[in-house]
């Protein structure tokens, strides 16, 4: 069995990484220098694309959801009048809603269901350094009391933020730019909200906007644009003054019983150069960061950890030794971390606009674009990442003309099993009518790929652990499935392919 891979930093990032290695087998040690979880929470939203996958693990989508609020409608205003009503009904996937969740609660369930699997978080221990080197990581921990201990691992994955330790010690660019607005947000409880618990708010004002997200009962997330930065960030503002930015901004009628919590700002756009360097390999907050509007942080984290965990599996079992796998990641999730700071920075500069004039003109846009169907699905897959894809992954084979596209998402038919599942990172091959044709070597891999027989009328999809597609192929045309996965499963120099995982 391999050594131990080390995950530094166990917020949902971490947890998550440690729960899909965990759940193939990978030993894990999962580490943070805090001493205690935090109560607040900084994010509360989780997506469509991130409860698919996080369903792998087995029930832990549905113990999410049963805690949640479903929010199923966003409305945009500017003034008292309506810009928008995009309702996420339409989404083509189990879950089509944003779940309204506190982080703090996410954390609880995800450490719950990993500490199932043996691995507990080791609070207050710190990572003191680390030497990287071909096949693995030479590191020295830090514990509260002071005592240090050096080990060595297969892997380092770095979930430590923002300010993280490990891309600073690599050298890697952090490349982009500070918004120049200060923010101010806050969990409050809220009477007179104008909404059912099901539908959230945004506002657009001149001075700034509002967004208004219902987190269950009358407690609710309240995100603020409170002006230019000048200096340091500023405190968040007291009671008071949340009350009067929300009465000014909104429908009015809204009372501020009391705060839970608050916090102030500012907005970063910056992701780093490379995901990877070597054995040691950067996500969530780590790697990007972006404006909170579509609150997509830490999904975008979450989804990190589920690419790079079944490709690190296959390899630290032994199973493959194609490079092909650790060398995706990079390109994968960089990729769409661009994509996601792009996104988030628009929603954030429409909704900021100083200019009275190109207000007024974006106002008059966006009520008539937002109205439009096509627009309405388009914004509705990039806030639900149910949209994102790996178009130009080098994991991807061929697309069969009149198949699907290889690198897009995949939706398990009603009752199957997710993609992945189980304690081995598996490819499902759907097959139509040739299903029963499948060449005998595919049982000869070392993990032999799930066949589902009749999931399609016509062709040959492979499905990868991630539930993304790999290649679509014609009906009969099993030579290029068996290509690519030979390609996945190479043998070794003695011509004996590995051993086959149980």
């Amino acid at each position: 069995m391999t050594d131990t891979v080390l995950i530094s930093g166990a917020g949902p990032v971490g947890l998550t990484m440690a729960l899909e290695l965990a759940r193939y087998g990978v030993p894990v040690r999962l580490i943070d220098k805090m001493a205690a979880r935090e109560k607040t929470s900084r994010a509360v939203a989780l997506w469509p694309r991130t409860l698919e996958l996080l369903e792998r693990s087995g029930g832990l989508s549905a113990e999410l959801v049963a805690l949640g609020n479903r929010v199923t409608v966003a409305n945009i205003f500017a003034g008292t009048a309506e810009i928008a009503r995009v309702e996420f009904k339409d989404i083509a996937t189990p879950y089509p809603f944003v779940l309204m969740l506190p982080q703090s609660e996410t954390e609880r369930v995800l450490v719950r269901h990993l500490e199932a699997r043996g691995v507990v978080a080791e609070l207050g221990v710190e990572l003191a350094g680390f030497e990287p080197d071909a096949t693995g990581v030479t590191a020295t921990l830090r514990h509260a009391d002071g005592r240090e201990e050096t080990g060595r691992f297969s892997a380092l994955i770095g979930c430590d933020g923002a300010h993280s330790p490990i891309r600073h010690r690599l050298g890697l660019s952090f490349e982009g730019d500070t918004l120049g607005s200060d923010w101010a947000q806050g969990d409050f409880h809220i009477n007179g909200v104008p909404f059912p618990p099901n539908e959230f708010a945004t506002w657009w004002h001149e001075e700034g906007p509002a967004v208004l997200f219902p987190l269950g009962g009358n407690r609710y997330r309240l995100i603020l644009g409170v002006g230019q930065s000048a200096g340091d960030v500023p405190p968040p503002p007291p009671l008071a003054t949340f009350q009067s930015i929300l009465d000014r901004r909104g429908p009015g009628g809204m009372q501020i019983t009391d705060t839970v919590w608050t916090t102030s700002f500012r907005i970063n756009e910056r992701q780093v150069n490379s995901y990877r360097v070597g054995r040691v390999f950067l996500a969530g907050d780590s790697a990007h960061v972006h404006s909170p509007a579509g609150g997509q942080g830490m999904n975008t984290g979450m989804q990190d950890a589920v690419n790079l965990a079944w490709k690190l599996a296959l390899v630290l079992r032994g199973l493959s030794t194609s490079p092909l796998l650790l060398d995706s990641y990079d390109p994968e999730r960089r990729a769409v971390g661009a994509q996601v700071i792009a996104s988030a920075g628009r929603l954030t500069r429409v909704a900021t606009m100083k200019n009275p004039v190109l207000r007024h003109i974006r106002n008059a846009v966006m009520h008539v674009l937002l109205g439009v169907p096509a627009v309405q699905h388009t914004l509705e897959g990039e806030l639900a990442e149910t949209s994102v894809h790996y178009e130009d992954s080098p994991l991807n084979g061929v697309s069969w003309q009149a198949g699907a596209r290889a690198g897009g998402r995949m939706v398990p038919l009603a009752g199957e099993i997710p993609y992945g599942a189980g304690d081995t990172p598996r490819f499902t091959l759907r097959a139509g009518a040739s299903a029963g044709a499948a060449p005998a070597v595919l049982r000869d891999l070392p993990v032999e790929p799930e066949i589902r027989s009749n999931a399609v009328a016509t062709g040959i999809e492979l499905v990868r652990p991630d539930g993304y597609l790999a290649l679509s192929a014609a009906d009969g045309e099993w030579g290029q499935v068996v290509a690519y996965l030979e390609q996945i499963f190479p043998y070794h120099e003695s011509g004996q392919a590995p051993v086959a995982a149980t």
